[in-house]
C-alpha cells in the first residue's frame, strides 16, 4: 500500500473517531445521568483528541513523495 494511501486510511480512521465524539457527547447530555454520563463524555474527548492529534499528524506531515 502506498504512503499516501495509507495516510487517507488513517484520516479516515481520525473522521470516524470524531463523529463517534459527537453521538457519545451527544447521548451523554441528553440521555444520561451520574457516572455513567461523566464516563461516557470522558470515552468521547478522549476520541475527539486523539482525533485531533491524528489529523495534525496527517496535515504536517507534509506531502508524500512519488
Amino acid at each position: 500500500m502506498s504512503p499516501g494511501l495509507m495516510k487517507m486510511w488513517v484520516s479516515f480512521v481520525a473522521i470516524a473517531l470524531m463523529f463517534i465524539a459527537v453521538f457519545t457527547i451527544m447521548i451523554s447530555r441528553d440521555k444520561l445521568k451520574g457516572v455513567l454520563k461523566v464516563i461516557v463524555s470522558a470515552f468521547a474527548y478522549l476520541c475527539m483528541i486523539t482525533a485531533g492529534l491524528i489529523i495534525f499528524i496527517v496535515v504536517f506531515s507534509g506531502p508524500v513523495p512519488e
